[in-house]
């Protein structure tokens, strides 16, 4: 099937703004996918290439070859070793989440997910959301362990998203970062948006969503830190590019750009991050709720092991 190309003059108010810009104002995409279709050059101005950070004038023609639509993606019943339910009743059902499981399913991944654990074991989520993340108000990283709440109710669903949006959730996490942050307890206020040269990637970037994270010292090592870590925000990969920013990444996320040979020391394939604590008001009656969850196993040796060495 030929691609689908789509043509529009460019309004006299949109007037020497940028390609991308232009492309989200004038065919309804986000920023940065218009971005994207500028660099696969699948966009010309009066028949010509044009890159996302040349300008456009008014009355000119952009010509966009839109993007094919998404594949539905199927929800796998498929059971999820390790995942442990820490609470349930009938509005919401707490997980928690082991390493190497996604929340949802999305394109191209194939491996287990939190919606296809909670299918396999029988629970009826929510209906509410996309159809591939129905139930999800928050999410964890791939490489993330720890608690995550899924909706059950519609009810569920409604408030717990309202509660997110208004950060009224306490969302806590343990990080073991390089080095020792300067000051041991603080506040990192920087926006995150896409890296700039690798689209799998996260970074602080001018043009990035406002992104705040609270850090407290919980225990200092030789060669790393034990923090204690509250979002305010919850951007993708926040901790991670946070820490990374300021100079301590986790110990382990290789991504973003910590030690390779201490995370090969301390056995760890994945960054330490774990999410140890949710808490919010429950849906049905506005009670505050709250679920811790322990280190898994292989947190647990590498803290053990950076704790022995300070010895």
């Amino acid at each position: 099937m030929p691609a689908e190309v789509r043509s529009l003059p460019v309004p006299d108010g949109l007037e020497g703004e940028r390609v991308d810009a232009a492309i989200a104002r004038m065919f309804g995409f986000s920023r940065t996918k218009a971005a994207e279709l500028a660099a696969a050059g699948k966009v010309t101005i009066d028949g010509s290439a044009a890159g996302k950070s040349d300008r456009v004038s008014g009355g000119a023609w952009l010509e966009v070859e839109m993007p094919a639509p998404p594949r539905p993606v199927e929800i796998v019943a498929e059971p999820v070793p390790g995942m442990r339910i820490v609470h349930d009743d009938e509005h919401v059902v707490v997980i928690d989440k082991p390493v190497g499981v996604a929340a949802h399913p999305s394109p191209g991944w194939t491996g287990t997910t939190v919606i296809g654990g909670l299918a396999a074991a029988g629970y009826r989520i929510s209906t509410s959301g996309a159809a591939e993340r129905q139930g999800i108000v928050h999410r964890l990283d791939v490489g993330t362990s720890g608690l995550m709440a899924v909706a059950k109710s519609e009810i569920a669903y409604s408030d717990l998203k309202q509660q997110f949006r208004e950060r009224t959730v306490d969302k806590r996490y343990h990080a073991l970062v390089q080095g020792h942050p300067d000051p041991l307890s603080g506040t990192i206020d920087a926006p995150i948006g896409r890296h700039p040269q690798h689209d799998y990637k996260w970074a602080v970037t001018a043009e990035g969503k406002p992104s705040v994270t609270h850090y407290d010292l919980v225990e200092a090592f030789r060669a790393a830190s034990l923090l204690d870590i509250k979002l305010e925000t919850g951007r993708t990969h926040q901790i991670r590019v946070h820490m990374a920013a300021h100079r301590h990444p986790c110990v382990g996320d290789l991504t973003y750009g910590a030690d390779p040979t201490l995370a090969k020391r301390l056995k760890l394939t994945r960054q330490w991050l774990h999410a140890v604590r949710l808490g919010f008001s429950h849906p049905e009656d506005g009670r505050w709720v709250e679920f811790e969850s322990t280190y898994p196993d292989d947190l647990q040796y590498a803290l053990d092991t950076v704790r022995a060495d300070s010895a």
